[in-house]
C-alpha cells in the first residue's frame, strides 16, 4: 500500500529516492502489533473456561455434592471480585485505564462464574421459584455497579443484556413465556421502548460529561433492539402504517448520530435496516410481479446501497 505513494512522491520530486527506500525498508521490517489478537484470546479464554467448568460441574455432580461445586464457583467468583476492588483505579467521571494487563479478564470471569452459581441455585435448589425477573434482577443490578465502578464495558453489556431479559420476562405473561409465543404487541412496544431509553440513557450521559465512552455500547444495544422491534411490528403484526414510520424515526435518528460521530459502523446498521423495511414495505405492496423484476430490484438497490456507504466512507476519511 505504502509502495506506489512512495514512487508517486519520488516522482514529483518531493521525496528522494533514498528516502524512499529506507521508509521502504521501514515499513517492511517494523514490528507488528498482537494486541487486538492477544485480546481476542483473552476474552476467548475467558468464555471456554466458563464453558469447562459448567462441564465439570456435569460430569462430577454425584461425585463431588452440591454444596460443595456452589462453595467452589462462589469461591472464583468471589475471589475475582476481590481482585478487582483490590487493584481497582481510583474512580473517574471519564475513561479509566486497567491498572493491570489481565484485570477486564478477571472482572468478566467473576461475573460469569457468578451467573453460574446463580444458575445452579435455581436449577438444584429453585430458590426463585417461579421469580424469573427476580432472577435476572440481581445480576442486573450488580453488573451496572461492577460496570461504572470499575469501568468496563463488558460487564457493562451483561448488564444491558439482563436489563433486556428482566424488562422481557416482567411484561411477558408467563403463558407466552411457557409456549414461546412472542408474537405479541406488548413484547414489540417494550422492545421499542427499551431501545429508545437506552439511547437516551447516553445522550445524558454526554451531557453531563458521565462516563461518555461508554455511549458506543448503549447505543450499540439500542439500534439493534429499537430496529428489530419496529421490524417485528412490520412482519408479525403487519401494522404498516405505525411500524414504518417509526422505522424510519429511528433510521433518520443513527443515520444523523453517524453522521456527527463519524461513525461508520452505525450508518451501515442502520442503512441496512432500513433497506429491509423499505423492501418489505415495497414488496408487500405490490403482487403478481415476474420473477425478473424481483431480480432487478435486488441487484440495482444492493448496488445503490453499497454505492452509498463506498462513497461515505471515502468522503469520511478524506
Amino acid at each position: 500500500m505504502y509502495k506506489p505513494v512512495l514512487t508517486d512522491l519520488v516522482e514529483k520530486n518531493l521525496l528522494e529516492p533514498e528516502d524512499a527506500e529506507r521508509i521502504g525498508t521501514y515499513e517492511k521490517t517494523k514490528p507488528f502489533s498482537l494486541h487486538w489478537e492477544l485480546k481476542t484470546m483473552l476474552y476467548v479464554g475467558v468464555l471456554l473456561l466458563n464453558v469447562g467448568l459448567g462441564i465439570l460441574i456435569y460430569e462430577n455432580i454425584d461425585t463431588v455434592g452440591h454444596a460443595v461445586l456452589i462453595v467452589l464457583v462462589g469461591l472464583a467468583s468471589a475471589g475475582c471480585f476481590w481482585y478487582a476492588w483490590r487493584h481497582r483505579a481510583p474512580f473517574s467521571r471519564g475513561e479509566v485505564e486497567s491498572p493491570t494487563p489481565y484485570y477486564d479478564y478477571i472482572l468478566l470471569l467473576g461475573c460469569f462464574t457468578f451467573l453460574i452459581m446463580e444458575g445452579y441455585w435455581q436449577y438444584q435448589y429453585n430458590v426463585f421459584g417461579d421469580r424469573y425477573g427476580l432472577a435476572t434482577f440481581i445480576p442486573m443490578v450488580l453488573f451496572f455497579v461492577l460496570a461504572y465502578l470499575f469501568d468496563n464495558r463488558g460487564v457493562l453489556s451483561l448488564a444491558i443484556s439482563a436489563l433486556a431479559s428482566w424488562v422481557g420476562i416482567t411484561v411477558a405473561p408467563e403463558e407466552m413465556l411457557s409456549q414461546n409465543d412472542f408474537k405479541s404487541q406488548t413484547i414489540i412496544i417494550t422492545g421499542i421502548l427499551l431501545g429508545v431509553v437506552l439511547a437516551a440513557i447516553p445522550t445524558l450521559s454526554e451531557r453531563l460529561d458521565f462516563k461518555k465512552h461508554f455511549s458506543v455500547t448503549w447505543l450499540n444495544f439500542s439500534i439493534h433492539i429499537l430496529m428489530v422491534s419496529c421490524l417485528a411490528g412490520l412482519f408479525v403484526l403487519d401494522e404498516k402504517a405505525v411500524y414504518f414510520p417509526l422505522l424510519a424515526l429511528s433510521v433518520a435518528f443513527y443515520l444523523w448520530y453517524a453522521r456527527m460521530r463519524h461513525s461508520f459502523y452505525f450508518m451501515v446498521v442502520a442503512v441496512i435496516y432500513g433497506y429491509i423495511g423499505f423492501t418489505y414495505l415495497l414488496l408487500s405492496s405490490v403482487s403478481g410481479l415476474e420473477f425478473e423484476f424481483y431480480m432487478l430490484y435486488f441487484l440495482i438497490s444492493c448496488g445503490i446501497m453499497i454505492a452509498f456507504l463506498i462513497n461515505y466512507k471515502k468522503h469520511r476519511n478524506a
